[in-house]
């Protein structure tokens, strides 16, 4: 009788890894998922523009000149100008340096901390699951507003204090979409073979589980980035985000709030549409990058 060879009990490689036959094939997805490469692209421009402002922006920030205040769009200024004078072109890409940068902050600190969180919830079970978990349902019934506004009366409008304040309420569906998925995953064939091979509970997470789950990872990531810039703009604009001189999207839109029903209302649409467009594009990108890392859909 032959003996079974060792390969039988290793475990089957991850569902993405470094293969390049394997990335050749997620790209081949994604590119044919038109709204997420157009996404892509309106991102990388939007990126580009904003965080190389100080190269591209016509005027240095907050650059005043009161003579030119509250000028329609002209070849000077394309957008025109605030009451104080600014060129507001210049003011949307430096306040476009703050609100990216929020978002994607709290997008990849909000998702590092949910996905070890839930990680090690779903793999151990137990009394750590249950306290993870029940930690988790205690923020999600915070109102994030709220919170957010109270915190920063606190401890200052500071761009960190947002970061930290939205990380710490945002983590909580990731951990609990982890832990759902890690759930399902822990006793299929591939896990018990490499605990009878000998891998230890944090390899097997790591080394096995969590390349599983990199679509739900890539996701949630394009959504908390989306859901941290309309939780900063939304505190901004009520007065209790970042306070001048710093800029953001929101608290552009608060200063232009006044303007509504006169010939420069359109001072409170641009930053209002820099952010839909944003929000949208970072959507339709997480649902290319899903439907591409899906491990289901690259078997058919």
């Amino acid at each position: 009788m032959t003996q079974p060879t060792a390969t039988l009990l290793a475990p089957p490689p991850p569902v993405v890894s470094g293969d390049p036959g394997t990335a050749r094939v997620v790209l081949s997805r994604f590119l044919r998922h038109r709204l997420a490469v157009a996404s892509l692209i309106v991102l990388v421009l939007l990126a580009v523009c904003c965080f190389g402002a100080g190269w591209i922006a016509p005027y240095p920030h907050n650059a005043q000149d009161l003579l030119a205040a509250s000028q329609p769009p002209s070849g000077a200024h394309w957008l025109g100008t605030d009451s104080l004078g600014r060129d507001y072109l210049s003011e949307m890409l430096y306040a476009g340096q703050l609100s990216l940068a929020i978002g994607l902050g709290v997008a990849l600190l909000a998702t590092l901390v949910g996905t070890a969180t839930g990680a090690v919830a779903g793999y151990l079970g137990g009394w750590p699951d249950e306290v993870i978990m029940r930690v988790a349902d205690l923020f999600l019934i915070v109102p994030p507003v709220a919170v957010l506004a109270v915190s920063l009366q606190g401890l200052g409008p500071s761009p960190l204090t947002i970061v930290v304040v939205l990380s710490g309420l945002g983590w909580t569906l990731i951990a609990r979409v982890v832990r759902a998925r890690v759930i399902q995953l822990r006793h299929q064939e591939f896990v018990e073979a490499a605990r009878v091979i000998g891998a230890s509970g944090p390899r097997i997470v790591v080394r096995h589980l969590l390349p599983n789950l990199t679509g739900l990872i890539v996701v949630n990531v394009s959504l908390s980035v989306a859901m941290a810039i309309i939780l900063e703009s939304t505190v901004s604009f009520l007065g209790y985000g970042v306070q001048p001189p710093q800029s953001s999207w929101g608290n552009m839109l608060t200063q232009a709030t006044g303007l509504i029903g006169t010939s420069q209302a359109y001072l409170l649409y641009v930053p209002g549409l820099a952010i839909l467009v944003t929000v949208l594009a970072v959507n339709f990108l997480g649902d290319g990058l899903r439907d591409a890392l899906d491990p289901q859909g690259r078997q058919r």
